[in-house]
């Protein structure tokens, strides 16, 4: 192992020659070579470029007081590659901490569709996986969109999959009102509120890469004038938010499915994964709306989160304006210790 690691490695020379001088054949070079790196004999040591990722994090848990996780992004990348790059790191997380005999909420659109392509496979038992808004629209069920991408989410997990058969919006708030009591509908809803986790991401009306929400015949013309009017800068698993966190009188949100920034607040962990210009500020308000515990952004969009932060009004700051959810560092626990605990939506 030390003969052959000591060439490839120190002298660069080509496993054939390796072979040859050791009288073996290329494949056993191969397998001392993998032995002598799981050994310890040779250990590999990568050299990272310089990254603003970790001061960036410490900004925007002091302002917000929650977990950030910046992905290091080469300054050229495009939206698409930084999307790509947080959606790696997402699934990677989420794997990591989502486990048997628990239930994770998701939401859709196009940063979920992204980390979905990502996950890899992580047998569990006894888990869940619960659509957290509906997908269908005057133009189609969104079953095939909406149901394949939890469905990826089921089998990477071997967990049960729960969608939630629902419009994203409906037409009028009382034929959703109505629709909440169906014993179908009550039955996702229950899944949802005993969720461990909560997987989403940041709707932005405009941009490179569009929200699917936006992008995708969920809202007429005259909808988004409507947004518009209401000074709306993105939403959160299609509740409409403003610049300032604010959403309860919004008529709009009287006919989404999605669950509140109040009701999301009830999940211990919620995750959101962010990439690109344009969720600067809708990210902003969602921080302000305290629906976030874990933040996954890309390197540039975190730098020009805390450089819109500093041109806030210091004093208004240091007076908490900035509205966080006090009860963001719940301990994170499984559903069978929460299954006498009851919410109301």
């Amino acid at each position: 192992m030390l003969s052959a690691s000591s060439m490839y490695y120190l002298q660069d020379i080509k496993m054939e020659a390796i072979a040859h001088h050791l009288h073996m054949s290329r494949s056993s070079v191969s397998r001392l070579l993998r032995d002598a790196r799981d050994s310890g004999l040779v250990e590999i040591t990568l050299r990272p470029t310089p990254t603003r990722g970790p001061g960036l994090a410490k900004k925007i848990e002091a302002s917000f007081g929650i977990e950030s996780y910046v992905v290091p992004v080469a300054d050229l990348a495009d939206e698409a590659e930084r999307l790509d790059q947080v959606a790696r790191a997402t699934a990677r997380i989420v794997t990591g901490w989502f486990d048997s005999d628990m239930i994770m909420g998701v939401a859709w659109g196009t940063t979920l569709a992204a980390i979905a392509r990502h996950l890899g496979k992580k047998p569990t038992r006894g888990s869940a996986i619960v659509q957290l808004n509906g997908a269908a629209n005057v133009r189609t069920s969104g079953v095939e969109y909406a149901g394949n991408l939890i469905a990826r989410f089921g089998e990477a997990f071997d967990a049960q999959v729960h969608l939630f058969p629902v419009p994203a919006f409906f037409d009028f708030a009382k034929t959703r009102n109505a629709m909440w009591s169906e014993r179908s509908i009550v039955r996702v809803l229950e899944y949802q509120r005993r969720a461990d986790i909560a997987l989403f991401s940041i709707g932005a009306i405009a941009g490179e890469v569009p929200s699917h929400v936006y992008s995708a015949g969920y809202l007429e013309s005259s909808d988004i004038q409507i947004l518009d009017s209401e000074g709306i800068v993105g939403d959160v698993c299609t509740i409409f938010l403003r610049a300032d966190g604010t959403y309860e009188d919004l008529p709009m949100n009287a006919r989404a499915t999605g669950p509140t920034p109040a009701e999301l607040s009830a999940i211990p962990r919620r995750i959101c994964s962010v990439a690109g210009d344009n969720k600067v500020v809708p990210l902003l308000a969602a921080l302000r709306a305290g629906v976030i515990t874990d933040l996954v952004v890309d390197e540039q969009t975190a730098t020009k989160l805390v450089e819109l932060l500093m041109t806030l009004d210091d004093g208004a700051a240091s007076e908490g304006h900035i509205a966080v959810n006090a009860d963001h560092k719940k301990p994170l626990v499984r559903n069978s210790e929460r299954s006498q605990q009851t919410a109301t939506r």
